[in-house]
């Protein structure tokens, strides 16, 4: 007769094996694709961001950058903090208000030359209206956030 405690120990036994084999397997994850793929150097340059090409990528802070060029990801490579995002890519306005959100890469503004981007363009809006201000409370909160 099957019982309850012999379910359940049969149930943890198995789990547990399960989480040895899962903890011992390797990893096949690909590191995270920054701005859904779009040229970080593209936006400091032109009308409007470029996406790149999976032929031309760089690794930055465990993120894979794409580039439109081989001559944009040299740059790229040349000076990242130039041309890397702000708070590695979340949203400026979230991180001044003290959380990590993810981001629109067309809600974006080039700031006293650093790239800034934002969660839509309707947030992009508030934003705008105390850039200073909430760059100032991003930098003050980044530090802190997880």
């Amino acid at each position: 007769m099957i019982t309850r405690r012999r379910v359940l120990a049969s149930l943890l036994v198995t789990a547990a094996v399960s989480m040895t084999i899962f903890a011992a397997a390797p990893s096949f994850a690909k590191d995270p694709l920054a701005l859904t793929g779009y040229d970080p150097v593209s936006y400091f340059y032109g009308s409007a961001p470029l996406k790149g090409k999976a032929d031309f990528t760089a690794k930055h802070k465990g993120l894979t950058y794409r580039f439109a060029s081989a001559q944009n990801r040299d740059a790229f490579v040349s000076e990242p903090a130039r041309f890397a995002p702000q708070f590695d890519g979340y949203c400026a306005y979230g991180v001044s208000r003290g959380y990590k959100v993810g981001v629109d890469p067309l809600a974006y503004k080039v700031v006293a030359g650093k790239l800034y981007l934002n969660y839509s363009r309707s947030v992009q809006r508030t934003w705008s209206r105390d850039i200073p201000g909430y760059i100032a409370k991003a930098n003050e909160t980044w530090p802190g956030i997880e």
